[in-house]
């Protein structure tokens, strides 16, 4: 329009037109892009055309657990009024058989002792079907000794409402009990960070524990989720890889008694060694994390989990610190549990950085030649051996090496050969000896 009225040359227009046409659209890619894992840790994976239905039957419990609180409520609620019902059909049927329910002349002749006294009708019928079940007795409904059939129909609501009460109270303790309530109070920051420590490239994120009971023999798992294409040609639409968390230990155990953070070094064995602040926009990846443990007050075992989609790593950014001494302890300050500040960091992934500073890819370490240990007179040995060339720093053995003795003769520097383990001895020892 705006060309059609001579405000903006044609030009102009038709080249921001190409370039909006070759740039994908941010919008249209992120509104597309399908998690895993969600913020809240909830699975992102719908289950469709599952054949085998019952399957879920043959573990009642488990599935009465795994459903929402109204589905659950309703099926109770179902069960109970089911079971007063069928009861009470089932007493009014015996009290018609007994002929409990025909009318009698209140002046006249007591007629046979009933079998339930007081039931006149089904709603009397099923008032007493819940009071047997319930265990309320009023009082004015009873079984008596007439009847063994109604004594039987009583052992049998009775237990039947014994398992139908006891299934109830364990789904509502399981439900209640379960261990991603506990999870609610472990938060992780909404963004994650890549920035350099200690001169590599490193992926970090931060996260902490709430209450004061601590969780037991926690651990941290990371793994990238991410669409892969075999040599074959196959396609891996979900394709899991795990990432190494940094520990002295190697190990992924933590001590969550503070809020911490999790970093892994992007490396060359690290999934994440070829990524940039370029590519990081365009990656069709998830980094999930799940953390494990014991809790502490009720020993139940519990998992929390989170992730991150590249619209949630910052690049070149790197947390704020949130614990400072007071008074003899160390407080935390949550209001910036996610803060980050910026810093200086090359734009180039660990791969190009590894390439622009000469590490050659299957070589990290010096190579020696000739190391080991030299026979250095009788009853002792010291290390020895001669360095390749290199412009590469010698390691702290290397240092410490001493020169090869040497002996004069005639004005002539002459070297002696000093026999290596597992070898013949050299005829320069002899030379020596002369």
């Amino acid at each position: 329009m705006l060309a059609r009225k001579g405000l903006l040359p044609d030009g102009f227009l038709l080249a921001r037109l190409a370039e909006n046409q070759n740039q994908p659209n941010r919008s249209r890619s992120r509104a597309q892009r399908a998690r895993f894992i969600t913020k809240t840790g909830s699975c992102n994976v719908a289950h469709k055309n599952i054949r085998e239905q019952g399957r879920f039957l043959q573990d009642v419990f488990t599935t009465m657990v795994d459903l929402k609180w109204q589905h659950s409520l309703l099926i109770f609620t179902s069960a109970f009024l089911c079971s007063w019902m069928l009861f009470a059909m089932i007493w009014w049927l015996v009290a018609f058989a007994h002929g409990d329910l025909e009318p009698r002349d209140p002046n006249g002749e007591p007629g046979p002792v009933p079998c339930v006294t007081a039931i006149h009708s089904f709603t009397s019928a099923f008032l007493f079907s819940i009071e047997v079940q319930v265990t309320i007795g009023f009082g004015g409904r009873m079984v008596t000794e007439e009847c063994p059939l109604a004594i039987t129909v009583l052992i049998i609501q009775n237990i039947l409402g014994l398992i139908i009460n006891a299934v109830m109270l364990g789904c509502v303790f399981m439900k209640t009990a379960q261990a991603n309530r506990r999870a609610e109070t472990l938060i992780f920051s909404r963004n994650a960070v890549i920035a350099p420590r200690n001169g590599r490239p490193t992926f970090m994120f931060r996260v902490g524990d709430l209450r004061k009971s601590m969780i037991i023999s926690a651990t941290i798992q990371l793994q990238v989720i991410r669409r892969t294409v075999t040599s074959e040609g196959e396609v891996i639409p979900v394709c899991q890889l795990d990432i190494q968390v940094e520990n002295p230990l190697r190990s992924n155990g933590i001590f969550l008694v503070s809020p911490l953070i999790i970093s892994h070094t992007m490396e060359r064995s690290s999934p994440l060694y070829e990524l940039s602040a370029q590519s990081l926009a365009s990656e069709d990846l998830e980094i999930i994390v799940i953390l494990e443990g014991v809790v502490e007050t009720t020993g139940i075992t519990m998992q929390a989990r989170t992730s991150y989609i590249p619209e949630e790593i910052l690049w070149g950014r790197r947390f704020v610190s949130i614990i400072t001494e007071e008074d003899g302890r160390y407080c935390v300050d949550y209001s910036k549990f996610g803060n980050t500040v910026p810093v200086r960091m090359s734009s180039l992934s660990a791969k190009e950085l590894d390439q622009t500073r000469g590490v050659q890819e299957g070589t990290s370490d010096v190579q020696l030649q000739g190391w080991g240990l030299v026979r250095a007179g009788r009853g002792g040995f010291r290390r020895g051996g001669r360095a390749c060339e290199s412009s590469a720093p010698q390691p702290w053995y290397a240092q410490s090496e001493k020169s090869q003795p040497q002996v004069e003769q005639k004005g002539q520097k002459k070297t002696v050969k000093l026999e290596v383990i597992g070898r013949q001895v050299d005829d320069a020892l002899g030379d020596m000896s002369d």
